[in-house]
């Protein structure tokens, strides 16, 4: 497991995460950089119940709301723009909590990323309401990650 003073690096590409461990230690940092030239990435991080069995194949096919029942849960977002490094809007990166994580995109497919930003700044709780396709998690964009304490 890396050392949980260095953060790991994780790399949002059309659509998938990369250099995302399978296990981290508790205390983690997640940073994200953003290698497509076009989407919007985001890494929003869930802390699963204890009690929640089912795979990360599994909860992303759920219908919208019932993912959604998991949104109260969510420990940190970094959204990142095209090329670029991203930037916490909720929590600092941080993974504390002991557990299983569901680690997602929900970033509408072809979402103009300058559209997306201001209408999340606008946006008190939940995801911004812009044009596009499906979420990028539907695209194959999501993962999961055990932190051990």
């Amino acid at each position: 497991l890396p050392p949980t003073d260095e953060p790991v690096v994780v790399t949002a590409v059309d659509y998938g995460f990369e250099g995302l461990p399978e296990k981290v230690k508790a205390g983690t940092t997640l940073t994200l950089v953003n290698e497509s030239m076009v989407e919007l990435h985001e890494l929003v991080a869930i802390r699963l119940p204890d009690d929640e069995t089912r795979a990360a194949d599994e909860l992303v096919q759920l219908p919208p709301d019932e993912l959604a029942a998991f949104f109260p849960l969510v420990e940190t977002v970094i959204i990142a723009p095209p090329e670029q490094a991203g930037f916490p809007v909720e929590g600092v990166g941080v993974l504390d909590e002991p557990g299983r994580y569901l680690i997602i995109c929900a970033i509408p497919t072809g979402a103009n990323p300058d559209e997306y930003l201001a209408a999340a700044a606008a946006t008190e709780g939940g995801p911004p309401d812009v044009a596009g396709g499906p979420p990028h998690l539907a695209m194959g964009m999501y993962a999961e990650v055990t932190v051990e304490g």
